[in-house]
């Protein structure tokens, strides 16, 4: 049997947080794998890789899984009726409803994460709760049929659980085994609990342009009458 995985892909998307669970669920036997925009044309992530959408929201067939990844380009998601009215029409059919990083934040806005528990970027944590979700820490975050994942490299930890989730953990390792997944990183700077001072206000510096945006715009939709909460 076919699972078909969508994956939203936009301009100034982080193009890991796409590419990461893309390349997990591409892996997969069994898996058909789209990735879903407006249109067709080309779009730019947020470190200049160019990427292609493969089909367009009125051209996706129904989703087993509906993905949506972070990045800057979120902001403008946030506000866009067009693409919140896709992913809530997907999501009512779709076994799982997934992000990584800041996506989850598109899922808040869409009223995805009302009450349920839900984990995005360390950097962005806070805003959870704006759209009624449980703000909840992990790598991974399950509740029911919506499964939200930490910042960008958490895609690749998020794939494979929900490769197990629908294949089981024998095709998960076996993807898992294939791209050699097997982390050890140089430095252990990942999180802010291991990071040092410095490094996490250097990473706040560079972070700050995007999360101040959407600091104005999340909250001009809690005064307006789209209210996420």
């Amino acid at each position: 049997m076919t699972i078909r995985f969508g994956l939203l892909v936009f301009p100034g998307i982080q193009q890991l947080d796409l590419t990461a669970p893309y390349e997990i669920f591409a892996s997969t036997e069994g898996a058909e794998v789209h990735l879903i925009w407006k249109d067709t044309r080309p779009v730019i992530s947020a470190t200049k890789l160019v990427l292609q959408p493969t089909v367009t929201f009125d051209d996706c067939p129904q989703l087993d899984v509906i993905c949506v990844p972070g990045g800057g380009g979120i902001n403008a998601l946030l506000e866009d009726e067009a693409v919140l009215s896709f992913i809530r029409s997907m999501a009512a059919q779709a076994r799982f409803i997934t992000s990584v990083c800041t996506g989850s934040l598109v899922l808040g806005a869409a009223g995805l994460l009302k009450g349920r528990r839900a984990t995005t970027h360390w950097n962005a944590h806070d805003f959870l709760a704006s759209f009624g979700a449980i703000p909840t820490a992990g790598r991974i975050v399950r509740d029911g049929n919506l499964i939200t994942a930490g910042g960008v490299t958490a895609g690749i930890d998020f794939g494979l659980a929900v490769v197990a989730a629908l294949f089981g953990q024998e095709e998960a390792e076996t993807v898992q085994l294939s791209l050699e997944y097997a982390p050890a990183p140089p430095f252990h700077s990942g999180t802010p609990e291991e990071a040092t001072a410095d490094v996490i206000a250097r990473t706040k510096r560079r972070l700050a342009g995007s999360r101040t945006a959407r600091e104005v715009i999340i909250a001009r939709l809690i005064a307006s009458s789209r209210d996420p909460v």
